[in-house]
């Protein structure tokens, strides 16, 4: 996980949610890098502390910076629109941005990752 926000509040939220375990340690934050979104540094950085190629990287954001560098570090972005934070039109505004698919419902992101795991599956 790659966040904006500094790491006590991601573990605040991530553990408010149940979801800090399935995360770490993978969990990167923009305090670890010189130039936040929409520069590419937090993306680069999370792909190679994880060692993973750019290009076979899938992030999913809610926010046009987060997309525009999302794509500068040359990943896929899928954009969600679904949190409580989000306003009408925020899925067009995503799309625009570059995000390759939107979606609002969390429940879509396991079919929307096998979608990119087949189109990027090595041959």
């Amino acid at each position: 996980m790659a966040s904006s926000a500094a790491h006590e509040k991601i573990f605040t939220t991530l553990s408010r949610t149940g979801l800090y375990d399935r995360f770490a340690p993978n969990i990167f934050s923009g305090t670890q890098v010189s130039h936040g979104k929409p520069a590419p540094d937090l993306f680069l950085f999370a792909a190679k502390q994880m060692a993973a190629l750019p290009g076979r990287c899938l992030v999913i954001e809610d926010s046009i910076p987060g997309v525009t560098g999302a794509l500068a570090a040359g990943m896929t972005v899928l954009g969600f629109h679904g949190g409580s934070h989000c306003r009408p039109g925020d899925g067009e505004a995503l799309r625009a941005a570059g995000a390759a698919v939107t979606f609002d419902d969390m429940r879509q992101l396991p079919g929307l990752i096998g979608r990119f795991a087949a189109i990027h599956a090595p041959d």
